[in-house]
C-alpha cells in the first residue's frame, strides 16, 4: 500500500505499536534482569523522596507507579520505557502536522528518529534520560501552541510540563535556555504579549517541594551531577578535546539519520530564512540546547556523556525535513523505506544478540535467585523478628533485593555492605 496524506495516520499508528510491542518483548524474552538504572529507580521508588542522591524523582514516581500496578513482572518496565518513546513520538507527529502542508512530511519526521539509537536500541532501560523524553516532547508542543494561539490553557499546561521535565533530569535546563531565547526575542519583536509569564506558576508549583528537599540536602544531586562531567579535575587541553570528542560522538550518532534523509534528496542545499518564525522555533529547541551543552563542555573543560543527549534529538527530524522540504521527492520514498526498515529490524536483532551472547552484563544478574539466598538467610537469624521491611545497601544489590522480595521492603543507602532489616531497624549484615 503507497504511503499518501488519506493512510499516514494509520501507518504512524501501526508503527507506534509495533515499535512498542517489539521493544519491550526484545528485552522481556533475552535479559534475566532488569538494567541497573532501572533497579536503581526501583529502589528509590521503594521509599519515595521528592528527590534522590543522583537524580531528581520523577523516574522513582513513574516506576513506582508500575510497582503498584504490575509488582515485579520485569516486562512491566520495559513497556513502560516504550510507552515514554511513544508518548514523544506522538507529541512529535502533532507538532509537525502545524509545521507542513504535506502531512506525509509529518510521518517522515518520526520515522527518521529510527536512524538514532537513543529512540531504539537503548529505551529498554527505563532511567532518567527515557524519563525525560514524553516531558521534553510535551513541553516542545504546548510551547508552539502556546505561541501559535496564545492560549491560556497551553502556557499552563507548557509550565506543568516543563516542571515535570525538571524533575525527571536537570539536563533540562538546556532546552529551557533555547525556550527562553526564543521567548524574549518574540517578547522584543512583539509578537508575543506577557501571557507567557502564566507558565511559571504551574512550573514553581511542581518544582517547589524538590526545591526545599534541595536545600534541606545540601544540594546533592547538583553535586553528584558535576561530578560526574568530571568538574575540577580539568586541565587546558580538555577545554578544546572534550568539546571536540562531544561534536564527533554527535556526528557519529547521526550518520544513519542522514543516510535515510538522503534517500530523500541527495541535493541537501537550502537558503535560510531568519525571519521566518517557525525556523527559529525549531533551531531555538533543536540547535540551540546542543550549541549550549558544546559551549558547557568548552567553556568548563568537562566530559559530556553520550547517554545525556538522549531527548535532545527528538525533533530534529522535524527541523531537517523543514529546512529541506522544497527538495525532497516523495517519489523516492521506496528507497527511504528500505534504509529504515534495515535499520528498524536490524536494531532489535543486534539488541537480542548483545543480550544473549554476552553474559556478564547487569542484565544477566540472578536477581530472583539472590532474592531467595536472602530470604532463607533471614529466616536463619533466629535473634531478628518479624518480615523484611528494610533492605541496607547500595542500589543495585539492595536494589535487587528489594524489588524481587515479596515483601518490597524498602531501600536505605549504604555504600558498604548489605544489611536485612525488620521494622524496627534491627539489622543482620547479609553481605
Amino acid at each position: 500500500m503507497a504511503l499518501n496524506e488519506k493512510n499516514l495516520k494509520s501507518f504512524f499508528y501501526t508503527f507506534i505499536v509495533i515499535h512498542l510491542i517489539v521493544w519491550t518483548l526484545i528485552p522481556t524474552l533475552t535479559n534475566n534482569n532488569l538494567p541497573l538504572d532501572t533497579i536503581e529507580a526501583l529502589a528509590w521508588g521503594s521509599n519515595l523522596d521528592w528527590g534522590f542522591n543522583k537524580h531528581p524523582p520523577m523516574s522513582a514516581f513513574l516506576v513506582e507507579i508500575f510497582y503498584k500496578i504490575f509488582g515485579s513482572k520485569d516486562w512491566a518496565y520495559y513497556l513502560l520505557s516504550q510507552i515514554c518513546v511513544i508518548i514523544s513520538f506522538f507529541a512529535v507527529f502533532k507538532f509537525a502536522e502545524d509545521f507542513f502542508e504535506n502531512k506525509v512530511f509529518c510521518l517522515l519526521s518520526v520515522l527518521l528518529l529510527e536512524g538514532i539509537y537513543f529512540y531504539n536500541f537503548t529505551t529498554p532501560e527505563f532511567n532518567v534520560n527515557v524519563c525525560l523524553m514524553p516531558f521534553w516532547a510535551l513541553t516542545v508542543l504546548y510551547l508552539w501552541k502556546g505561541f501559535k494561539d496564545n492560549k491560556i490553557i497551553d502556557w499552563l499546561l507548557f509550565g506543568l510540563f516543563s516542571g515535570f521535565g525538571f524533575l525527571s533530569k536537570y539536563l533540562f535546563i538546556y532546552l529551557g535556555f533555547g525556550v527562553d531565547i526564543f521567548l524574549i526575542y518574540m517578547i522584543y519583536k512583539r509578537k508575543l504579549d506577557f501571557k507567557c509569564i502564566l507558565s511559571i506558576f504551574p512550573f514553581l508549583i511542581v518544582l517547589l517541594p524538590h526545591l526545599i528537599w534541595l536545600n534541606e540536602n545540601n544540594y546533592i544531586t547538583i553535586t553528584y551531577g558535576l561530578d560526574r562531567t568530571g568538574t575540577g579535575d580539568q586541565n587546558f587541553l580538555d577545554h578544546i578535546i572534550h568539546p571536540i570528542i562531544f561534536l564527533g560522538k554527535q556526528i557519529g550518532i547521526l550518520i544513519p539519520f542522514f543516510l535515510m534523509l538522503i534517500f530523500l534528496n541527495s541535493k541537501l542545499k537550502t537558503r535560510f530564512n531568519f525571519k521566518d518564525n517557525k525556523l527559529l522555533f525549531l533551531l531555538a529547541i533543536n540547535i540551540a540546547p546542543i550549541a549550549l551543552v558544546f559551549l558547557t563542555s568548552m567553556i568548563m573543560g568537562v566530559k559530556i556523556r553520550t547517554m545525556w543527549m538522549t531527548p535532545f534529538y527528538l525533533f530534529f527530524g522535524v527541523l531537517v525535513i523543514y529546512i529541506f522540504q522544497s527538495q525532497i521527492n516523495l517519489n523516492k520514498l521506496k528507497g527511504f523505506t528500505t534504509v529504515f526498515l534495515i535499520l528498524f529490524i536490524f536494531s532489535p536483532f543486534a539488541y537480542s544478540y548483545v543480550s544473549v551472547t554476552k553474559t556478564d552484563k547487569r542484565t544477566d544478574y540472578l536477581g530472583k535467585d539472590e532474592a531467595k539466598k536472602a530470604i532463607a538467610f533471614y529466616k536463619n537469624q533466629s535473634e531478628v523478628i518479624g518480615k523484611i521491611a528494610y533492605v541496607k545497601g547500595n542500589e543495585w544489590i539492595a536494589g535487587n533485593l528489594s524489588y524481587h522480595l515479596k515483601e518490597r521492603p524498602k531501600w536505605i543507602y549504604d555504600p558498604y555492605n548489605v544489611y536485612l532489616c525488620n521494622k524496627n531497624l534491627k539489622c543482620k549484615k547479609y553481605k
